[in-house]
């Protein structure tokens, strides 16, 4: 395919998808608008490299009005993981690290560490059995947790320290994280975590420069996500998707990053904002197995190997990986064709931000989708609509 045909609009039918069901898609997302359960919504669809879907509904934002656009931008939050493990992935290919190689190689203050053992109401903190590598904060395996995922004692200690605060460096931050006791030992569980915000410093040791900066240099600029960044110039704040002052479902709101402000923490973890069509270079870019427009980022066989699941025989700790799936470097990978609630072919790829967004993957079909809304507390059933709805598109 020819770099000019690279997500080019074209009809559904032309792309192996069904016009009417793809027009469904459209209207069962702008049924939950008209009910009120989400602001607005922007979806994509996606196959054989071009665009057979790409539309906004609803508002921008619900504070004054506006209409949704498909330019809008948003707080894309998890959905900043797999861009960052690419950038890992990329000095990986340089011979500029290992995926073995411990992460205190690189970042000291992650040596000696300790975990948190809680036993009859009591914690005790033992010895690490092996050291966190590189691979385990890709495929979270670290020993590290999220303060927002439970009430451990760890939890409570990531809470009591602030440390998701957009306030301190990524350097602070590492400083701060290290000083805390682990949640797990490294390499015996999987358990959803700030990793992916450690590997962005990492970064920054390895190259000498910021984690923005690395990833517009080697990522964004290569690529044309001219709208992806940690923030949001001063220019394009009209194109900001906002959420609900209110919970529709009479829930706490969930407090969203403020785009508008230039943090000190730029968070590889979930601090990018972007746009679908930024985002649809990227995950088009996955998809052609490492390169887009004459642009290549990864060899082939690195993104397969990024997109196998690495976890095996290690156990889950929480609910947030779907049944008959596993974990990859950046991704949840699915490992089964059934099991799983939701659509997919085995090899599928995906994850999503907790204020509203995903995306799916699917090498076997060539095909992907993303939906982008700002509705944190409505993210599960309206990702779970997509999903369906998106598969059931597909014609031959």
């Amino acid at each position: 395919m020819s770099a000019r045909q690279h997500l080019s609009p074209a009809e559904p039918a032309d792309l192996g998808l069904c016009a009417d069901r793809t027009q469904r898609l459209v209207d069962v997302l702008q049924a939950e608008v008209d009910r009120g359960y989400i602001p607005g919504a922007v979806v994509l669809l996606a196959r054989h490299g071009q665009v057979a879907l790409h539309q906004a509904m609803g508002q921008r934002d619900p504070g004054t009005g506006s209409a949704m656009t498909t330019d809008a931008i948003f707080r894309i939050y998890s959905m900043t993981k797999p861009v960052v493990s690419v950038a890992v992935m990329m000095l990986v290919e340089q011979g500029r690290l290992l995926l073995t190689d411990p992460v205190a190689r690189f970042l000291p203050e992650f040596a000696n560490q300790r975990v948190a053992v809680e036993r009859d109401g009591q914690v005790t903190l033992e010895p690490v059995h092996q050291p966190a590598t590189v691979q385990d904060l890709l495929r979270h395996t670290a020993g590290l947790t999220y303060e927002f995922l439970g009430s451990a004692h760890v939890q409570r200690l990531y809470a009591q320290a602030q440390i998701g605060s957009r306030e301190r460096s990524n350097a602070a931050f590492c400083e701060t994280l290290a000083s805390l006791p682990l949640f797990h030992q490294p390499g015996s569980q999987w358990a959803y975590s700030r990793a992916t915000d450690v590997l962005g410093h990492l970064l920054e040791v390895i190259t000498g420069q910021t984690l923005g900066e690395l990833l517009q240099h080697t990522i964004f600029g290569p690529l044309g996500m001219r709208d992806t960044a940690f923030s949001v110039p001063e220019a394009d704040h009209a194109r900001i998707a906002e959420p609900f002052p209110h919970d529709p479902d009479g829930g706490i709101p969930m407090r969203v990053l403020n785009p508008r402000e230039v943090p000190a923490l730029e968070a590889g973890g979930g601090g990018l904002m972007s746009t679908t069509r930024d985002y649809a270079r990227f995950l088009q870019c996955l998809l052609n197995r490492g390169q887009l427009d004459g642009v290549r980022l990864l060899g082939s066989h690195t993104v397969d190997f990024m997109t196998a699941d690495h976890l095996g025989s290690i156990p889950s700790h929480d609910n947030l990986l779907p049944p008959g799936h596993g974990f990859g470097l950046g991704f949840a990978v699915r490992t089964q064709a059934g099991v799983s609630p939701m659509p997919g072919s085995v090899g599928t790829y995906h994850w999503g931000g907790i204020a509203g967004t995903t995306f799916f993957v699917d090498p076997a079909e060539n095909f992907f989708g993303i939906l982008m809304t700002q509705a944190p507390n409505q993210r599960d059933h309206v990702r779970n609509l997509f999903r369906c709805l998106a598969y059931a598109t597909l014609a031959n």
